[in-house]
């Protein structure tokens, strides 16, 4: 059935989040977006939709239909005719009152009146065919909807205003006139080809290679910032993991109590420090005798520690170092870590010689999570772990996904290449290849030459309704 469904058909999809709230939005999008919704739609004027200004708002009811006899809900409705819509094309948009039911049923009567279900991120994909947008701009959509926090909002916001493709785009047409020179001196005779100005052109790739470098070096910083990392809570049982959640959620949210084990499963939640989104996991104390349910508990917690970015270790200085401790510390060793010794408030009875291995050097930071004591170097130290401890201003050139790195990166190695072609005076066939490939990669990341699978793979990530 899906290979039925092409461009041209008009979409359908509610725009804002299922549940109660004050309005929901429901979008349609294509040639017979006006038909379709004029079909359930009744002006309170009673003046048809269909030759309606663009740009406009209407006042009215939804019908059921085929059979216009009840109204079912007063609703607002937002027409704009293309081009000059998100999409390009005709644009509807009613906003009914929010609920359970209400958006759905609208819905239902507008597949019911001609449109279709749109898919994942269907809107955006076809503002990207249409050329509204480009694919770092269409990324930028998805990664507003998904920002976490005010940094990984405005680098979204960035990357959407289209300087950052303005930056790779005027950097693939610089690169297609070398190729375009180089290739066309290829085509006639050696005589031609010594009248290329090879000073110029080598000086010319070392800005873009200069450029790419950079990009590259913020680019570990872009991602963390855009997508945030996980950090993993771990010790053994009652070392004080739950307090040290809702210290840092400044809430008492997670339950908090003497008895040890009383943590079962992952409880997970996103903390903003300093701009960057951390999902902190709460996890369940890992101990020697385990009965079935603590058992299941500890598999999820060795679970989380290998899916996780970073591991925060408790351990409890008023008691000694036990062999549940050295598990964990085995569990933990070949991935970032951070040592934070709890309940600094009470006597100091750990043994360090039993852990001297394990430490080696390391710093350890000493904290109480019921006092607070200290959370604000924990915070520091969390920072230094996901990026050496230097945050970096926003700009529009900064590079937040993997998808984007790994082409910047292909487009840099290409370019060195082709720029080491050039010094060893290698043919210029050889320079002529090596430059294409990376031209290649510059356009895949703005959207000029990209297959299908991939954009089937963006745009999955998207919600429907986008």
């Amino acid at each position: 059935m899906k290979k039925n469904r092409t461009e041209k058909d008009t979409i359908a999809a509610i725009s804002t989040p299922i549940g109660v709230g004050g309005l929901a939005i429901i979008r349609i999008s294509g040639l017979k977006a006006i038909k379709v919704a004029s079909k359930i739609f009744r002006a309170k004027n009673k003046k048809s939709i269909s030759k309606a200004k663009s740009h406009t708002i209407k006042y009215g009811h939804i019908f059921s239909y085929p059979k216009n006899i009840k109204p079912i809900d007063e609703v607002l409705l937002s027409l704009m005719r293309g081009p000059k819509t998100y999409t390009t094309e005709d644009v509807v948009e009613i906003s009914c009152h929010g609920g359970l039911v209400s958006a759905r049923v609208i819905l239902e009567l507008l597949l019911r009146s001609g449109a279709r279900l749109a898919e994942p991120g269907e809107f955006t994909k076809r503002a990207l065919i249409n050329g509204r947008i480009d694919l770092l701009q269409a990324e930028a959509v998805n990664d507003m909807v998904n920002a976490k926090t005010d940094k990984s909002l405005q680098l979204a916001f960035e990357h959407l205003k289209g300087n950052f493709s303005s930056s790779i785009k005027q950097m693939a047409d610089g690169l297609a006139d070398i190729i375009s020179d180089i290739e066309a001196a290829i085509d006639f005779d050696s005589q031609h080809i010594k009248s290329l100005n090879k000073k110029k052109i080598k000086g010319n790739l070392k800005r873009k290679l200069d450029t790419l470098e950079k990009m590259l070096r913020e680019a570990d910083y872009g991602i963390v910032v855009n997508e945030g990392i996980s950090v993993v809570i771990c010790g053994k049982a009652n070392v004080g993991k739950s307090s040290l959640m809702n210290a840092f959620l400044k809430t008492e949210k997670v339950i908090v109590s003497p008895i040890a084990g009383t943590t079962r499963d992952t409880i997970e939640e996103i903390i903003n420090i300093k701009g960057v989104a951390l999902k902190f996991i709460d996890t369940a104390g890992i101990i020697k005798s385990a009965g079935i349910l603590e058992a299941k508990s500890i598999e999820k917690t060795i679970e989380s520690l290998k899916k996780a970015d970073l591991a925060l270790l408790i351990l409890d200085v008023s008691k000694k170092i036990t062999s549940d401790d050295k598990k964990i510390m085995d569990l933990i060793s070949d991935k970032p870590h951070i040592i934070a010794l709890n309940k600094v408030d009470l006597k100091n009875n750990i043994n360090f010689k039993s852990m001297s291995d394990f430490l080696n050097n390391k710093k350890v930071i000493h904290i109480s999570a019921i006092r607070r004591t200290n959370l604000d170097k924990l915070e520091e130290e969390i920072l230094k772990c996901v990026f050496d401890g230097h945050t970096r201003n926003i700009n529009s050139q900064m590079i937040n996904n993997l998808r984007q790195k790994e082409l910047i990166k292909n487009s840099y190695n290409a370019l060195s290449r082709g720029y080491k072609s050039l010094n060893d005076n290698l043919s210029y066939e050889f320079v002529s290849l090596d430059l294409r490939e990376a031209l290649n990669h510059l356009l895949t990341i703005t959207g000029q030459a990209v297959s299908a699978d991939i954009l089937e793979r963006i745009f999955s990530k998207f919600c429907i309704g986008k």
